[in-house]
C-alpha cells in the first residue's frame, strides 16, 4: 500500500497563495476581494433642524447631471479624465454606456459636494466594489452603502430609491460632505464617521489606499 503524503496539500496551498500574491501585486484590480459590502454600523445621530433642512435641500432636485465648464480647456480636461477613468473601471463595469453614465454622475456629485472624484471612487471601491445593488450586513445599500435611516432623515423615506444610481451617489456625497464639515475638514475622522468606525485607522487607510489607484494628473 502506498503511504499517504500529507505534506502535499499544504505545499499546494502555499504555491496557490504565492501565485495569488504575485498576481495581486502585478494587477491591482485582482487584489480586490469578492466579498460582502463592508459598510460599518454608521451611527444615526440627532440633527439640528437647520442641518437637516440643509441636507434635505442638497439631496433634492436630482435632475440628470449637466456639467458646466468655465472654458474649453476645462471641458477637454474633464474628457481626458473621463477616458482614463473609463479604462481603469472597465474590468468592473464592462458595458461602456453604463460605465460612462456612472463616471459622469460620480464626477458631477463629487464636485457638487466639493469632494475629490478620486476620493469618492476609492470610497465606492472599498464600500461596495462598484456593485449597484450591494447590501451590507447592517443594511447599508448601493454603491456608497447608504444607511436606510438617511432616507427617512433627509429624503422622502423611500429606501428602495437608494438603489438608484444618482440618488445613491448624491446621498453618499452629501453625507460625506456633512461629516467632513462636522469634523472641521479632518478627512481621516470624517471617513471614520462614514463607516461608523470613527477614530480607528483601518477604514480610512483602505480608502486612502484605494484612492491612489484613481488619482489622475492631466
Amino acid at each position: 500500500m502506498t503511504a499517504a503524503r500529507p505534506a502535499a496539500a499544504p505545499r499546494a496551498a502555499g504555491a496557490i497563495q504565492r501565485r495569488s500574491l504575485l498576481a495581486a501585486a502585478a494587477a491591482p484590480w485582482l487584489a480586490w476581494p469578492v466579498r460582502e459590502a463592508v459598510a460599518g454600523a454608521q451611527v444615526e445621530e440627532p440633527l439640528a433642524d437647520a442641518v437637516r433642512g440643509a441636507l434635505a435641500a442638497a439631496i433634492a432636485n436630482s435632475a440628470p447631471p449637466k456639467p458646466v465648464f468655465v472654458s474649453t480647456e476645462a471641458r477637454l480636461a474633464y474628457l481626458r479624465w473621463l477616458g482614463e477613468m473609463s479604462a481603469r473601471l472597465k474590468k468592473r463595469k464592462a458595458e461602456h454606456v453604463t460605465r460612462i453614465e456612472f463616471l459622469d454622475t460620480l464626477w458631477y456629485e463629487s464636485t457638487r459636494a466639493g469632494l475629490e472624484p478620486a476620493l469618492m471612487l476609492g470610497l465606492v471601491q472599498v464600500e461596495s466594489g462598484f456593485r449597484k445593488y450591494a447590501i451590507s450586513s447592517v443594511g447599508a445599500r448601493g454603491y456608497m452603502q447608504v444607511m436606510p435611516f438617511w432616507a427617512r432623515l433627509i429624503g422622502n423615506g423611500d429606501v428602495s430609491r437608494l438603489f438608484h444610481m444618482q440618488t445613491n451617489l448624491r446621498f453618499g456625497c452629501v453625507i460625506m460632505r456633512h461629516y467632513l464639515d462636522v469634523e472641521r475638514g479632518d478627512l481621516y475622522m470624517a471617513l471614520g464617521r462614514y463607516n461608523g468606525s470613527r477614530g480607528k485607522p483601518e477604514y480610512p487607510n483602505l480608502v486612502f489606499g484605494a484612492k491612489r489607484y484613481w488619482d489622475y494628473k492631466a
